[in-house]
Parts: structure tokens; C-alpha cells; sequence
């Protein structure tokens, strides 16, 4: 009897103990489903085809239970491309220990039910769309240790009680949208290991208590707008941080030698705040250190010889600041160096033929200092090497060739430097990999573009302006099919007749950048200039002495925003199609010699903000509709044989700057909406035929310089509207050359003569 109410006793027991998991592993199942059903786009059909009630939740993607009460204890939907919200029963997942949605398109604000998953020790909620403030109720979570919102909107302020999550390990809010300052109350998070807060808005300076968190290994706060001085006892409290990232922020004052405290430091970016002082020898004592980033200061003295002593060393950035002296030799002595930054600040003397040590770099920049000296051959054993940069210095000697030959270069820059030589025949199969190479305003470089340059595919950016280079600009040009600058001005290249080279260069179709400028070209353009790449965007080809019309063509370079053809020998009329440059901003085609009329066609430009025609023989009326190009800052219409009047829509430029009309036979009333251009500085409207009166409204014009009247017909005696004006005037008179000058400060005005008849 007594074994069989046992038995039955057992037989209720688990009974109930199945019922009580079939209920609470429903409630489980119906939290899912209804987060399932706040998802909108599940392109890759992952729960569509798993979720289903049909199925046993616990074989769920993304879904592990717990083996003991049959629970889910882990969602992971990382990397799913899900789009959606997290209800408000997601709450109800209560034996839930780790959430993963990170790296999808989650969005809205996070319930606050969330409050209810108490077991919950990891949650990852990184690369989403959230929004709304970080809710204060994750202090309530208290066996949380990873908490990471990294990239999502979240604003407001950091809540003060995330502290009482005293088991956190892991803390990444990074990459939102969080103001106001770090809450003190973070440094009682003892456990901490990882505390990143970067690339928000925050302000005020770093709590001291982060400094005492003993744990932490890693403190990133770069990229906000913390200010203040690092603390002298920085580092007495962390013996074992490991990072510490402070860049791009408003941090000054010196460097703290306790610094050198954090002995177990592998990596220090200081970078961009506005430290200054000295570099302290006591940096060297960093052994571990295998990165050390302090550019875009204001430090001064020298580098240090003891930074030779960081023996891990591989990336070593100091440049942007103001630095002084040569560059130790001790740095050559860290073998494992891979990237060395100096750039832009005032190092001086040989850079020494050690560097050959560094055989493991890959990015050397020591441009815009004052080095001089040959550069050493023994570059050439910088094999590894991708990005070099050396120009705006006073290196001197011959073009190193031994550099010509470092295969894996990327970049390589030497510009502005007294270097002479030619470019090596073969450039194209020992820089194979080449993508911007910087080559302008050498002393002495002559020769001309090798052929083999052609075998340079990868080049994106090419540079060779100002030098002393001669010959015919290569068609092989065109095999560079992805080259997007190409600046060959001031030069003394050449092409045949019919500018072919501007042909082949049409392959190019993401060619952004032409400038020609100052080579004696001597051809026409061809009407293939047409088919540039629509990615064009800067075309300049000034004083290059091409004759002939411009091409019609032109007007197919829809995304042109720069055209400049100015200083050449251009004959017949603007073309029509220049109206279809929609996004022309900048329009100069001064000094040619072209004729026509200026026609309605520029006033369909609404981006135009600069236009220069003056300098030919273009005739008839200025366009009545130009007063509607609001964009308009400079017109440049000098020299040339208009002959109607101003139109009085030119008052609608009110941003215009600048207005040049003198030298054409203009006529009739300066109108009163002159007085409108309140923006403009200059205005020359001299040696034309302009009669009546001086339109008292340009007294109005407060931003005037200079203004010039003179060789008009102009009657009647100078406004007094004009002494309010602080600006140099001229109005001369033709028969007797009498000058006017206004010379006014504050309200002291000097008038030396009043002329009638002018």
C-alpha cells in the first residue's frame, strides 16, 4: 500500500512538474511570436521558416534553452538583416541570461519590461537604430556583465544609475548621439574591464573615479568634447590598463609623467585635443607600448631619445605639432616600427641613412617639415612599405630612383622639394601598385611622361604640375581607367593639333579633375571632349593657346562644376548647349577671343556663382534674366562690347560681390536697385557711356571698397549718401582727368573736389 501512494505521489509530481514547463515554455514561445510579428523585413527568411508553433521553440534559430527547466536562456539574432521592434512581452522571457540582436535594423525605444529579464548577464544590442534615452533601469539588471549599445541613436544623458549594475565587465555605448558629462558614479563600477564611450557629444572633463577603477584595461573616450587636464596621478589607480583612447577631444594642458605608471600600456592616443609642453623622457619607460599617438597638439622641444627604448613600438604618431630638432637615431632602432607620423611640424636636418633599419615600415610621413639633405638610398630597404610622403621640404640631390622601385608603394609624394631628374622609363612595372602619386613643383624635372606609366592601372590621383617637364602628354594615358585627378599644369607639354590625347583620355570614366593650365598645347578641342566621363567635375585648361570654337559637345558634361578655358585664343560664340550644365558653379572664359552674343542660356545655370567673359568681343544686351541667378557672386564682364543698359533685375543678386562691366560701350541710367547689392565689395562700371545722376542708393552699399565711375557721362554732384561710405571712389572726367577720392574712417570724410558734368 505504502509503495503504491508513493508511486502515485511520484506520478503527480511529475505531472505537474510538466505542466508547470509546458506553461512556462508557452509563455516563452508567446513572447517570441510576438516579437516575430513586430518584425517588418526578414529578408533572409530566417524566422519565417523557423518560428513557427508547429516547431518546439527550443529548436528555434537563434534560440538555446536551459536544459534544467526547459527555458530559453539565449537569444541570439546577430547579423539577420531583421527589421523591426522589441515588444513590450519580450519582458516576460525571464530566465533569459544572454540577448543578441546586434548587426540588424531594430529600431524604437527599448520597454520598459526589459526591466523583468533579471537573469540577464549579456546583452548586445550594437549596429541598430535605437533611440530614446538609455534607460535607467538597467541598473536593475544586477547580474549584467556585457552591456553594449554601440551604434545605434540613443540621447540624453548617461544614467547615473547604470552604476548599480555592479557586476558590469563590459560597458560600449560608442557611436550615439549621448550629451552632458560622464556621471562620476561610473568609477564604483569596480568590475569594469571595458569602458568605451566614444564618438558622442559629451562635454565636461573625466571623473577622477575612472581612474581608480583597479580592473579596467580598456578606457576609450575618443571623439567627443571633453576638456579639462589629465589628472597627475592618472595611471596610480590602473596597473593594468592596456588602452587608453582620449583622441579628438578638448583635453589640455601637459602631459602627466605618471603617465609612465601605466606599465602595462600597449597602446596611448592623446591625438587631437590641445595638449602642450614638452613630450616627457618618461614616456620611454612605457615597454609594453606598441602605439603611441599624440599629433594634432601644440607640443614642443624635441622628440625624445628615449622613445627609441619602446622596443614594441609599431605606430608612432607625433605629427601637427610644433616639434623641433632632428629626429632621434634611437627611432631607427625600433625594428617592429610599421607606421612613423612627423608630418607637419618644424623637424629639421639629413634624415639618416639608419632608416634603412625599419624594414617592417609601411607608412612613412614626414612632409611639410624642414628636412634637407639627399634622401638616403637606403629607403630602398623599406620593402613593405605602401605610403610615403616627403614633400614640402628642402630635400635636395637627384629623384632617388631606389624609391622607383619599392613595389609595394600606394602613395608616394615628394613634392615641393629641390629635387631634380626625370621619371624613370620603366615606372610602370616597378610601381605596379600605385594609386596617388604626388610629383609637382620639383626644382629640376625634366624629360618627358614615359609611355609605361599606361601599366600604372590602379593610379587614382597624378600630380606632375609645376615642373619642367616637355613633350607629348602620352595617350596612354587613357589606360588608366581608374584615374580620377590628373594634373599636368605649368608644364611645357605639348599635343598634336588636334589635342588627341584629350580623346583617349575620355576611357577614364572617373576622371573628376583636368587641369591642363600653362602647357602650350597649340590645338583645338576635339568634340570628343563630349564624351568625358560624367563624373567630371573640374576642367581647366587656361593659357594652354587653343584655338578654334569651343566644341557644342561641351554642354554633354553634366556634372561639371568648374570650367575655366580663360587666357587662349577661342574664337566664335558661347555654345547654346552650355545651358545643360546645370551644376556649372564656376564659368571663365576671360581673355579669348570670342564673339556673339552673352544670350539667355547662362541664366538657366542656378548654381553659377562665378562668371567671367571679360576680355573678348561679345556684344549686344546683358541678359535681363541674370538678375535670377541668386547664386551669382562675381561678374566678370569687362573689355568686351555690350552696349545695352544695367538691367534693374541685377538688384535681386543680393550675395553678389563683385561687378566688373568697365570697357564696354554700356549706356543709359545706373538704376536705383543697385543700391540693392548690399553683399558687394568691388563694382567697376568706369569707361562706358552710362549718363544722369549717381543714384543716391549707393550709399546703401556698407560692404563697398572700391567703386569706380570714371570715363562715363555721368551729371550732377556726388551723393551725400556716398560720406556714410567707408570706400576709395573714383570718378574721373574724361577732358580733365580730375579725380575724386573718398577717403572715409568712421565718419571723417575728406572730399577734395566736387565736379559737376562728370
Amino acid at each position: 500500500m505504502e509503495k503504491a501512494f508513493t508511486f502515485f505521489l511520484l506520478t503527480i509530481l511529475l505531472l505537474l512538474h510538466y505542466v508547470m514547463t509546458q506553461t512556462n515554455i508557452t509563455t516563452d514561445q508567446l513572447a517570441l511570436l510576438s516579437l516575430k510579428s513586430q518584425i517588418s523585413s526578414d529578408p533572409f527568411h530566417y524566422l519565417d521558416e523557423s518560428w513557427s508553433p508547429t516547431i518546439y521553440v527550443c529548436h528555434w534559430v537563434g534560440v538555446t534553452c536551459d536544459y534544467r527547466h526547459q527555458r530559453v536562456k539565449s537569444l541570439n539574432l546577430s547579423d539577420m538583416a531583421l527589421t523591426g521592434r522589441i515588444p513590450r512581452d519580450f519582458g516576460n522571457l525571464t530566465f533569459l541570461v544572454s540577448l543578441d540582436l546586434g548587426s540588424n535594423n531594430f529600431h524604437g525605444n527599448l520597454p520598459q519590461e526589459m526591466v523583468r529579464l533579471r537573469r540577464l548577464k549579456f546583452l548586445k544590442l550594437s549596429f541598430n537604430k535605437f533611440r530614446g534615452e538609455i534607460p535607467s533601469w538597467f541598473g536593475f539588471l544586477k547580474q549584467l556583465q556585457v552591456l553594449n549599445l554601440r551604434t545605434n541613436s540613443f540621447t540624453g544623458f548617461i544614467p547615473p544609475s547604470l552604476s548599480n549594475a555592479s557586476r558590469l565587465e563590459t560597458l560600449q555605448i560608442s557611436a550615439n548621439l549621448l550629451e552632458g558629462n560622464i556621471p562620476e558614479e561610473i568609477g564604483n563600477l569596480h568590475n569594469l574591464k571595458y569602458l568605451s564611450i566614444q564618438h558622442n557629444q559629451l562635454t565636461g572633463s573625466i571623473p577622477f573615479t575612472i581612474f581608480n577603477i583597479s580592473k579596467i584595461e580598456v578606457i576609450a573616450f575618443t571623439n567627443n568634447s571633453l576638456s579639462g587636464n589629465l589628472p597627475n596621478g592618472l595611471c596610480n589607480g590602473l596597473p593594468i590598463l592596456k588602452e587608453l583612447y582620449l583622441s579628438i577631444n578638448k583635453l589640455d594642458g601637459h602631459l602627466p609623467t605618471s603617465l609612465s605608471n601605466c606599465s602595462q600600456l600597449q597602446l596611448l592616443s592623446l591625438s587631437y585635443n590641445d595638449f602642450d609642453g614638452p613630450i616627457h623622457s618618461e614616456i620611454g619607460r612605457l615597454s609594453n607600448l606598441q602605439k603611441l599617438y599624440l599629433g594634432g597638439n601644440h607640443f614642443t622641444g624635441i622628440i625624445p631619445q628615449e622613445i627609441g627604448n619602446l622596443v614594441n613600438l609599431m605606430e608612432l604618431g607625433v605629427e601637427r605639432n610644433q616639434i623641433t630638432g632632428s629626429i632621434p637615431i634611437s627611432v631607427f632602432n625600433s625594428s617592429l616600427l610599421q607606421s612613423l607620423l612627423l608630418w607637419g611640424n618644424n623637424l629639421s636636418g639629413f634624415v639618416p641613412q639608419e632608416i634603412g633599419n625599419l624594414t617592417k615600415m609601411q607608412f612613412l610621413y614626414l612632409h611639410e617639415n624642414r628636412f634637407t639633405g639627399e634622401i638616403p638610398k637606403e629607403i630602398r630597404n623599406l620593402i613593405e612599405m605602401e605610403e610615403l610622403g616627403l614633400e614640402l621640404n628642402s630635400f635636395s640631390g637627384s629623384l632617388p630612383m631606389e624609391i622607383f622601385n619599392i613595389s609595394r608603394l600606394r602613395r608616394m609624394g615628394l613634392s615641393a622639394n629641390n629635387l631634380s631628374g626625370t621619371l624613370p622609363p620603366n615606372i610602370g612595372s616597378t610601381l605596379p601598385n600605385i594609386e596617388r602619386l604626388y610629383l609637382h613643383g620639383l626644382t629640376n624635372l625634366v624629360g618627358t611622361i614615359p609611355h609605361s606609366i599606361s601599366n600604372c592601372s590602379k593610379i587614382t590621383k597624378l600630380d606632375l604640375s609645376g615642373n619642367r617637364l616637355s613633350g607629348l602628354i602620352p595617350n596612354s594615358l587613357g589606360y588608366l581607367t581608374h584615374l580620377q585627378y590628373l594634373i599636368l599644369q605649368r608644364n611645357n607639354l605639348t599635343s598634336d593639333s588636334f589635342l588627341s590625347f584629350l580623346t583617349s583620355l575620355t576611357n577614364c570614366r572617373r576622371l573628376t579633375v583636368l587641369s591642363l593650365s600653362f602647357n602650350p598645347l597649340n590645338g583645338m578641342l576635339p568634340v570628343s571632349v563630349g564624351n568625358f566621363s560624367k563624373s567630371l567635375v573640374k576642367f581647366y585648361a587656361v593659357a594652354c593657346k587653343i584655338n578654334g570654337q569651343i566644341p557644342n559637345e561641351v554642354g554633354n558634361l553634366s556634372s561639371l562644376l568648374d570650367l575655366d578655358l580663360s587666357n587662349n585664343n577661342l574664337i566664335g560664340s558661347i555654345p547654346t548647349s552650355i545651358r545643360n550644365l546645370r551644376n556649372l558653379q564656376r564659368f571663365n572664359l576671360n581673355n579669348n577671343k570670342l564673339t556673339g552674343f552673352i544670350g539667355d542660356n547662362l541664366c538657366k545655370l542656378q548654381h553659377l556663382g562665378d562668371i567671367s567673359l571679360g576680355q573678348n568681343q561679345l556684344s549686344g544686351s546683358l541678359p535681363n534674366c541674370l538678375g535670377n541667378v541668386t547664386s551669382l557672386r562675381l561678374i566678370h564682364l569687362d573689355s568686351n562690347k555690350l552696349s545695352s543698359n544695367i538691367p534693374p533685375s541685377l538688384g535681386n543678386l543680393k550675395d553678389l560681390i563683385k561687378l566688373h562691366l568697365s570697357s564696354n560701350n554700356m549706356v543709359g541710367s545706373l538704376p536705383p536697385e543697385i543700391g540693392n547689392l548690399k553683399a558687394v565689395t568691388h563694382m567697376d562700371l568706369s569707361m562706358n557711356q552710362f549718363s544722369n545722376g549717381i543714384p543716391r542708393e549707393i550709399g546703401g552699399l556698407q560692404n563697398l571698397e572700391y567703386l569706380s565711375l570714371r570715363h562715363n557721362k555721368l551729371q550732377g554732384s556726388i551723393p551725400d549718401s556716398v560720406s556714410n561710405m567707408c570706400i576709395h571712389v573714383l570718378v574721373k572726367r574724361k577732358e580733365d582727368a580730375w579725380v575724386i577720392s573718398f577717403w572715409a574712417a568712421g565718419l571723417a570724410v575728406k572730399k577734395e573736389k566736387e565736379i559737376y558734368g562728370v
